[in-house]
């Protein structure tokens, strides 16, 4: 089981992602997440993923894009460093990912099988981690980052933008 990440092997800034993440097993915790959120989003029309609560928001396809985007991002991280890599891993800049996918005229059927796959992947990857990688720390922008702190940024940031789909677009 991955415990959750101890101070200092995270920047302070992914603390509102780590906190949000409930008591329990991490692997557990991903695989319920894609069920859930995948039955959340699978009930939305093309028209509502289309759907910007502000003029120079995401739309609801967009923020589905950029949640597996970063999951890409993080798993690629995790990987690096539980196999020992120590090679500092730049940072990416979420707006410029955004901009340069054709999120927006991708069906919301395909959006949604993307972060399935996305999350299939990151899910494998994590059932080899062993408790010995997973306690091993690396560099990620800039910032000290672990293994399990990586797998718990993960679950936190998609908690983090469903609750802004929740709150800011009424899904």
């Amino acid at each position: 089981m991955l415990i959750q990440p101890l101070d200092g092997e995270h920047a302070t800034y992914y603390d509102r992602y780590i906190g949000l993440v409930p008591e329990g097993d991490i692997r557990g915790i991903l695989e319920q997440q894609l069920e859930r959120t995948t039955e959340i989003l699978a009930s939305l029309s093309e028209e509502q993923g289309d759907f910007r609560y502000a003029p120079d928001k995401w739309s609801i396809k967009e923020v589905i894009g950029h949640i597996a985007d970063t999951e890409r991002v993080m798993s690629y991280r995790l990987l690096r460093i539980a196999r020992g890599d120590q090679t500092p891993l730049t940072g990416f800049d979420e707006n410029a990912f955004v901009n340069g996918a054709a999120f927006a005229s991708t069906p919301m059927s395909e959006l949604i099988e993307d972060l399935r796959a996305v999350r299939r992947a990151t899910n494998t990857l994590l059932r080899g981690v062993t408790d010995e990688a997973a306690a091993r720390v690396g560099t990620a922008n800039h910032s000290p980052i672990s293994v399990r702190a990586l797998a718990y940024i993960i679950a936190g940031h998609e908690i983090h933008h469903l609750n802004i789909l929740k709150e800011r677009y009424h899904i």
